[in-house]
């Protein structure tokens, strides 16, 4: 199977140019998706555009993710409402950095015929004169041709109008692609199908410059069945940074994925093969209460994205919370992590020394901390058999709590019923 075929089965084609497919299947090219670093971390939004790069590179050919610290200055307008803040130089250099690391998680780097590249387009423009830019680059495309480009026409109907600023970025990313074309035989872009404007302006200067030929393709944005953005959750967007996203909330955004989406995403998100796709969704439908393609889209895109140890991580933090899990997986976890596992959880510190000699379970449970509102409360469910501390039923009202049971020396954990939790940090 070829990569176009790759990507028509996975259900994320959008746009071809005529003439990709014959050149992709006659000879192994370098081809180039911009990534735009405004901020230090990629998010799961990147992730088709990231998945493309990795079937490219699968098919036997090259692929070259470029940062755009130039561009990244500037902000791409297509289909935003509303223009970017402009980051400054030092802030740029910084993101980009840390969006090349992250996308050596998922490509193979190195110096090979079919090994990744990672270009930034700011080497190249950093020394570009603005008179010499519009002089030799910008007399090439008219503003009429720039004007019929979908996402510059919805900007200009809106009301916030299109900056000049805004307005040169087709110029500027056509212009990379000229750049890679001319200096690293890059011969296809791709990216979502936002981008085809662009990608189209920077065919045309190969055309008008060299008389070049050059190819495109475009993947189709990704929305939840229910019409919602791909990527958005109350809390925010879902990156792939851990400590902006743990790897446990990450996890949990693919798990709890409807049934469509899953089917839809486990095609777009993992390398799995058709064959196996195929049967893990004949699994799924014949239980689905088991969510089984959930999890192994859960399984596959977590381990690629962190590690098979945060996976297994995630898997206990939700065996815990939502089932009977042990709690010897916390032993493995530092405070930042333990806080995340909780998040969302009522939280309350207490004083080492309250432990120094014993405490009452009912003084924590409703004097020291308000897991329960009062004595009274407590001892009623106490009595009653609903209350655990770290995972051990309690009932006996003159219980002395005290330091020796304190998990990693540092936690308690006090649970109301099944499901109502509270982590108590004692230092």
């Amino acid at each position: 199977m070829n990569f176009v075929e790759e990507l028509r089965w996975r259900g994320m084609l959008q746009d071809i140019m005529p003439g990709t497919e014959e050149l992709l299947n006659k000879e192994k090219v370098a081809g180039y998706i911009g990534f735009d670093p405004t901020g230090d971390s990629l998010h799961v939004g990147h992730l088709t555009q990231i998945m493309t790069l990795i079937h490219f590179q699968h098919a036997g050919h090259k692929p070259v993710a470029l940062v755009g610290g130039a561009t990244g200055m500037i902000g791409d307008p297509s289909f935003k409402s509303a223009e970017r803040n402009l980051l400054d130089e030092e802030t740029l250099q910084r993101n980009v950095n840390a969006l090349k690391s992250q996308l050596a998680k998922f490509l193979s780097f190195g110096d090979g015929a079919t090994d990744a590249k990672m270009v930034n387009n700011y080497d190249w423009f950093k020394d570009f004169k603005f008179l010499d830019f519009i002089r030799d680059i910008g007399k090439l495309i008219t503003v009429n041709y720039m004007m019929a480009k979908d996402s510059v026409k919805k900007r200009l109907e809106g009301e916030s109008g299109l900056s000049f600023t805004e307005f040169s970025y087709q110029l500027i990313q056509g212009y990379d692609f000229y750049y890679l074309w001319k200096n690293h035989n890059c011969k296809v872009q791709m990216g979502g199908s936002d981008q085809w404007g662009n990608i189209v302006t920077g065919s045309e200067l190969i055309r008008r410059i060299d008389q070049g030929s050059a190819f495109a393709v475009t993947t189709q944005l990704i929305k939840k069945s229910d019409g919602q953005k791909f990527g958005k959750t109350e809390s925010g967007a879902v990156w792939l940074d851990p400590k902006k996203t743990s790897p446990y909330k990450y996890y949990q955004f693919w798990l709890n994925a409807t049934d469509d989406d899953s089917k839809s995403w486990i095609k777009i998100f993992t390398l799995k093969t058709k064959e196996e796709i195929d049967a893990i969704i004949a699994e799924h439908d014949a239980a689905p209460h088991l969510r089984i393609v959930q999890k192994a889209l859960a399984k596959d895109i977590t381990i690629r994205t962190h590690s098979e140890q945060d996976y297994e991580t995630a898997v206990k933090t939700s065996e815990f919370l939502f089932g009977n899990g042990e709690l010897s997986f916390l032993s493995n976890l530092d405070h930042e992590a333990v806080l995340e596992v909780f998040d969302g959880v009522p939280q309350f510190n207490l004083a080492k020394e309250k432990l120094a000699s014993g405490i009452n379970i009912l003084d924590l449970l409703a004097v020291e901390t308000q897991v329960f509102p009062s004595k009274g409360e407590a001892r009623k469910m106490l009595q009653g058999g609903g209350v655990s501390l770290n995972r051990e039923k309690l009932t006996d009202i003159e219980a002395n709590i005290n330091a020796d049971q304190l998990i990693n020396g540092k936690y308690l954990i006090a649970q109301r019923g099944k499901k109502n939790y509270y982590l108590i940090t004692v230092a």
